[in-house]
């Protein structure tokens, strides 16, 4: 872990720490064990867009946590979940708009030629090397279907 990112939050997890935010100390904790866990298994240090791609995940998790404690009507769990959250897209590049998720969509139908849904592989596979981690790749996907 010596990419900028895992440096940052290092260190935040220090001032975490001395500040006594236990709540902080947790999800940063999180985060850190994911980041490591994804180095062991590949055994290579990650670049901070690998570390980007598992905060997305991370993300991802608490935003279907959160809806599932929604709906059992388990407020407590969902405002924890929600507190990881923020912390985790604190640390997330800032994502792109709809429009801006559109024109690039155009663009890459555009470049390769796509015609019908047979090409959305080919696209997502363009999109998804130029988007990633700037944009939720299931809305990416959601627009490209919409335009093909």
């Amino acid at each position: 872990m010596t990419t900028s990112l895992t440096i940052k939050i290092q260190e935040d997890l220090k001032a975490a720490m001395k500040s006594g935010d236990r709540a902080t100390v947790s999800a940063l904790r999180l985060i850190i064990a994911a980041i490591k866990q994804r180095e062991i298994d590949t055994r290579k240090a990650l670049t901070d867009s690998e570390a980007v791609v598992i905060l997305n995940r991370l993300s991802k998790q608490r935003k279907d946590s959160i809806s599932q404690y929604l709906a059992a009507s388990r407020n407590d769990l969902a405002s924890v979940e929600e507190n990881e959250l923020k912390i985790i897209e604190d640390y997330l590049p800032e994502q792109l708009s709809s429009e801006e998720i559109e024109s690039k969509v155009l663009s890459a139908i555009e470049s390769i030629g796509a015609k019908s849904l047979k090409d959305m592989g080919k696209v997502m596979a363009k999109l998804k090397a130029e988007l990633q981690g700037n944009a939720d790749m299931s809305v990416v996907s959601e627009i490209t279907k919409k335009n093909l």
